[in-house]
């Protein structure tokens, strides 16, 4: 019975520190608009697509990423975020739904984050 309850307290332990909360966490900061935030879950290098750009940015670096994230939710007033979707694929999730702004209807975003060591970094960031 002892081993039985200590089985079951460490399979609670792992669960409770899954890479789960990171995209939890991510649908956080989105729903608050805060591009800081989102920006912490940013792997090395990410691919982003913003509406102003005709063309995806490839392999653009985690702190130029955040500035123009930032630069982007404070021009068009970014206010939230509505949760669509959100899959798990292997070590890969899709986060998508629907960020309010205030000068739009809205604007589709679709996040891809990768599972590395237990945690998942955004690997992209499209917003159309």
């Amino acid at each position: 019975m002892k081993k039985l309850l200590v089985l079951f307290g460490l399979s609670l332990a792992l669960f409770a520190f899954s890479p789960r909360q990171d995209s939890d966490e991510i649908v956080k900061a989105l729903q608050t608009a805060n591009a800081d935030n989102i920006a912490a879950y940013f792997d090395n290098v990410i691919d982003l697509k913003l509406p102003d750009n005709v063309n995806e940015i490839k392999n653009i670096n985690k702190n130029q990423a955040g500035i123009k994230l930032k630069s982007f939710f404070s021009e068009n007033d970014v206010k939230g975020f509505d949760l669509v979707s959100k899959r798990e694929m292997g070590g890969l999730m899709a986060i998508t739904g629907k960020l309010s702004a205030a000068n739009k209807t809205g604007y589709n975003v679709t996040l891809m984050l990768k599972e590395k060591g237990g945690k998942y970094s955004i690997i992209t960031v499209r917003v159309n």
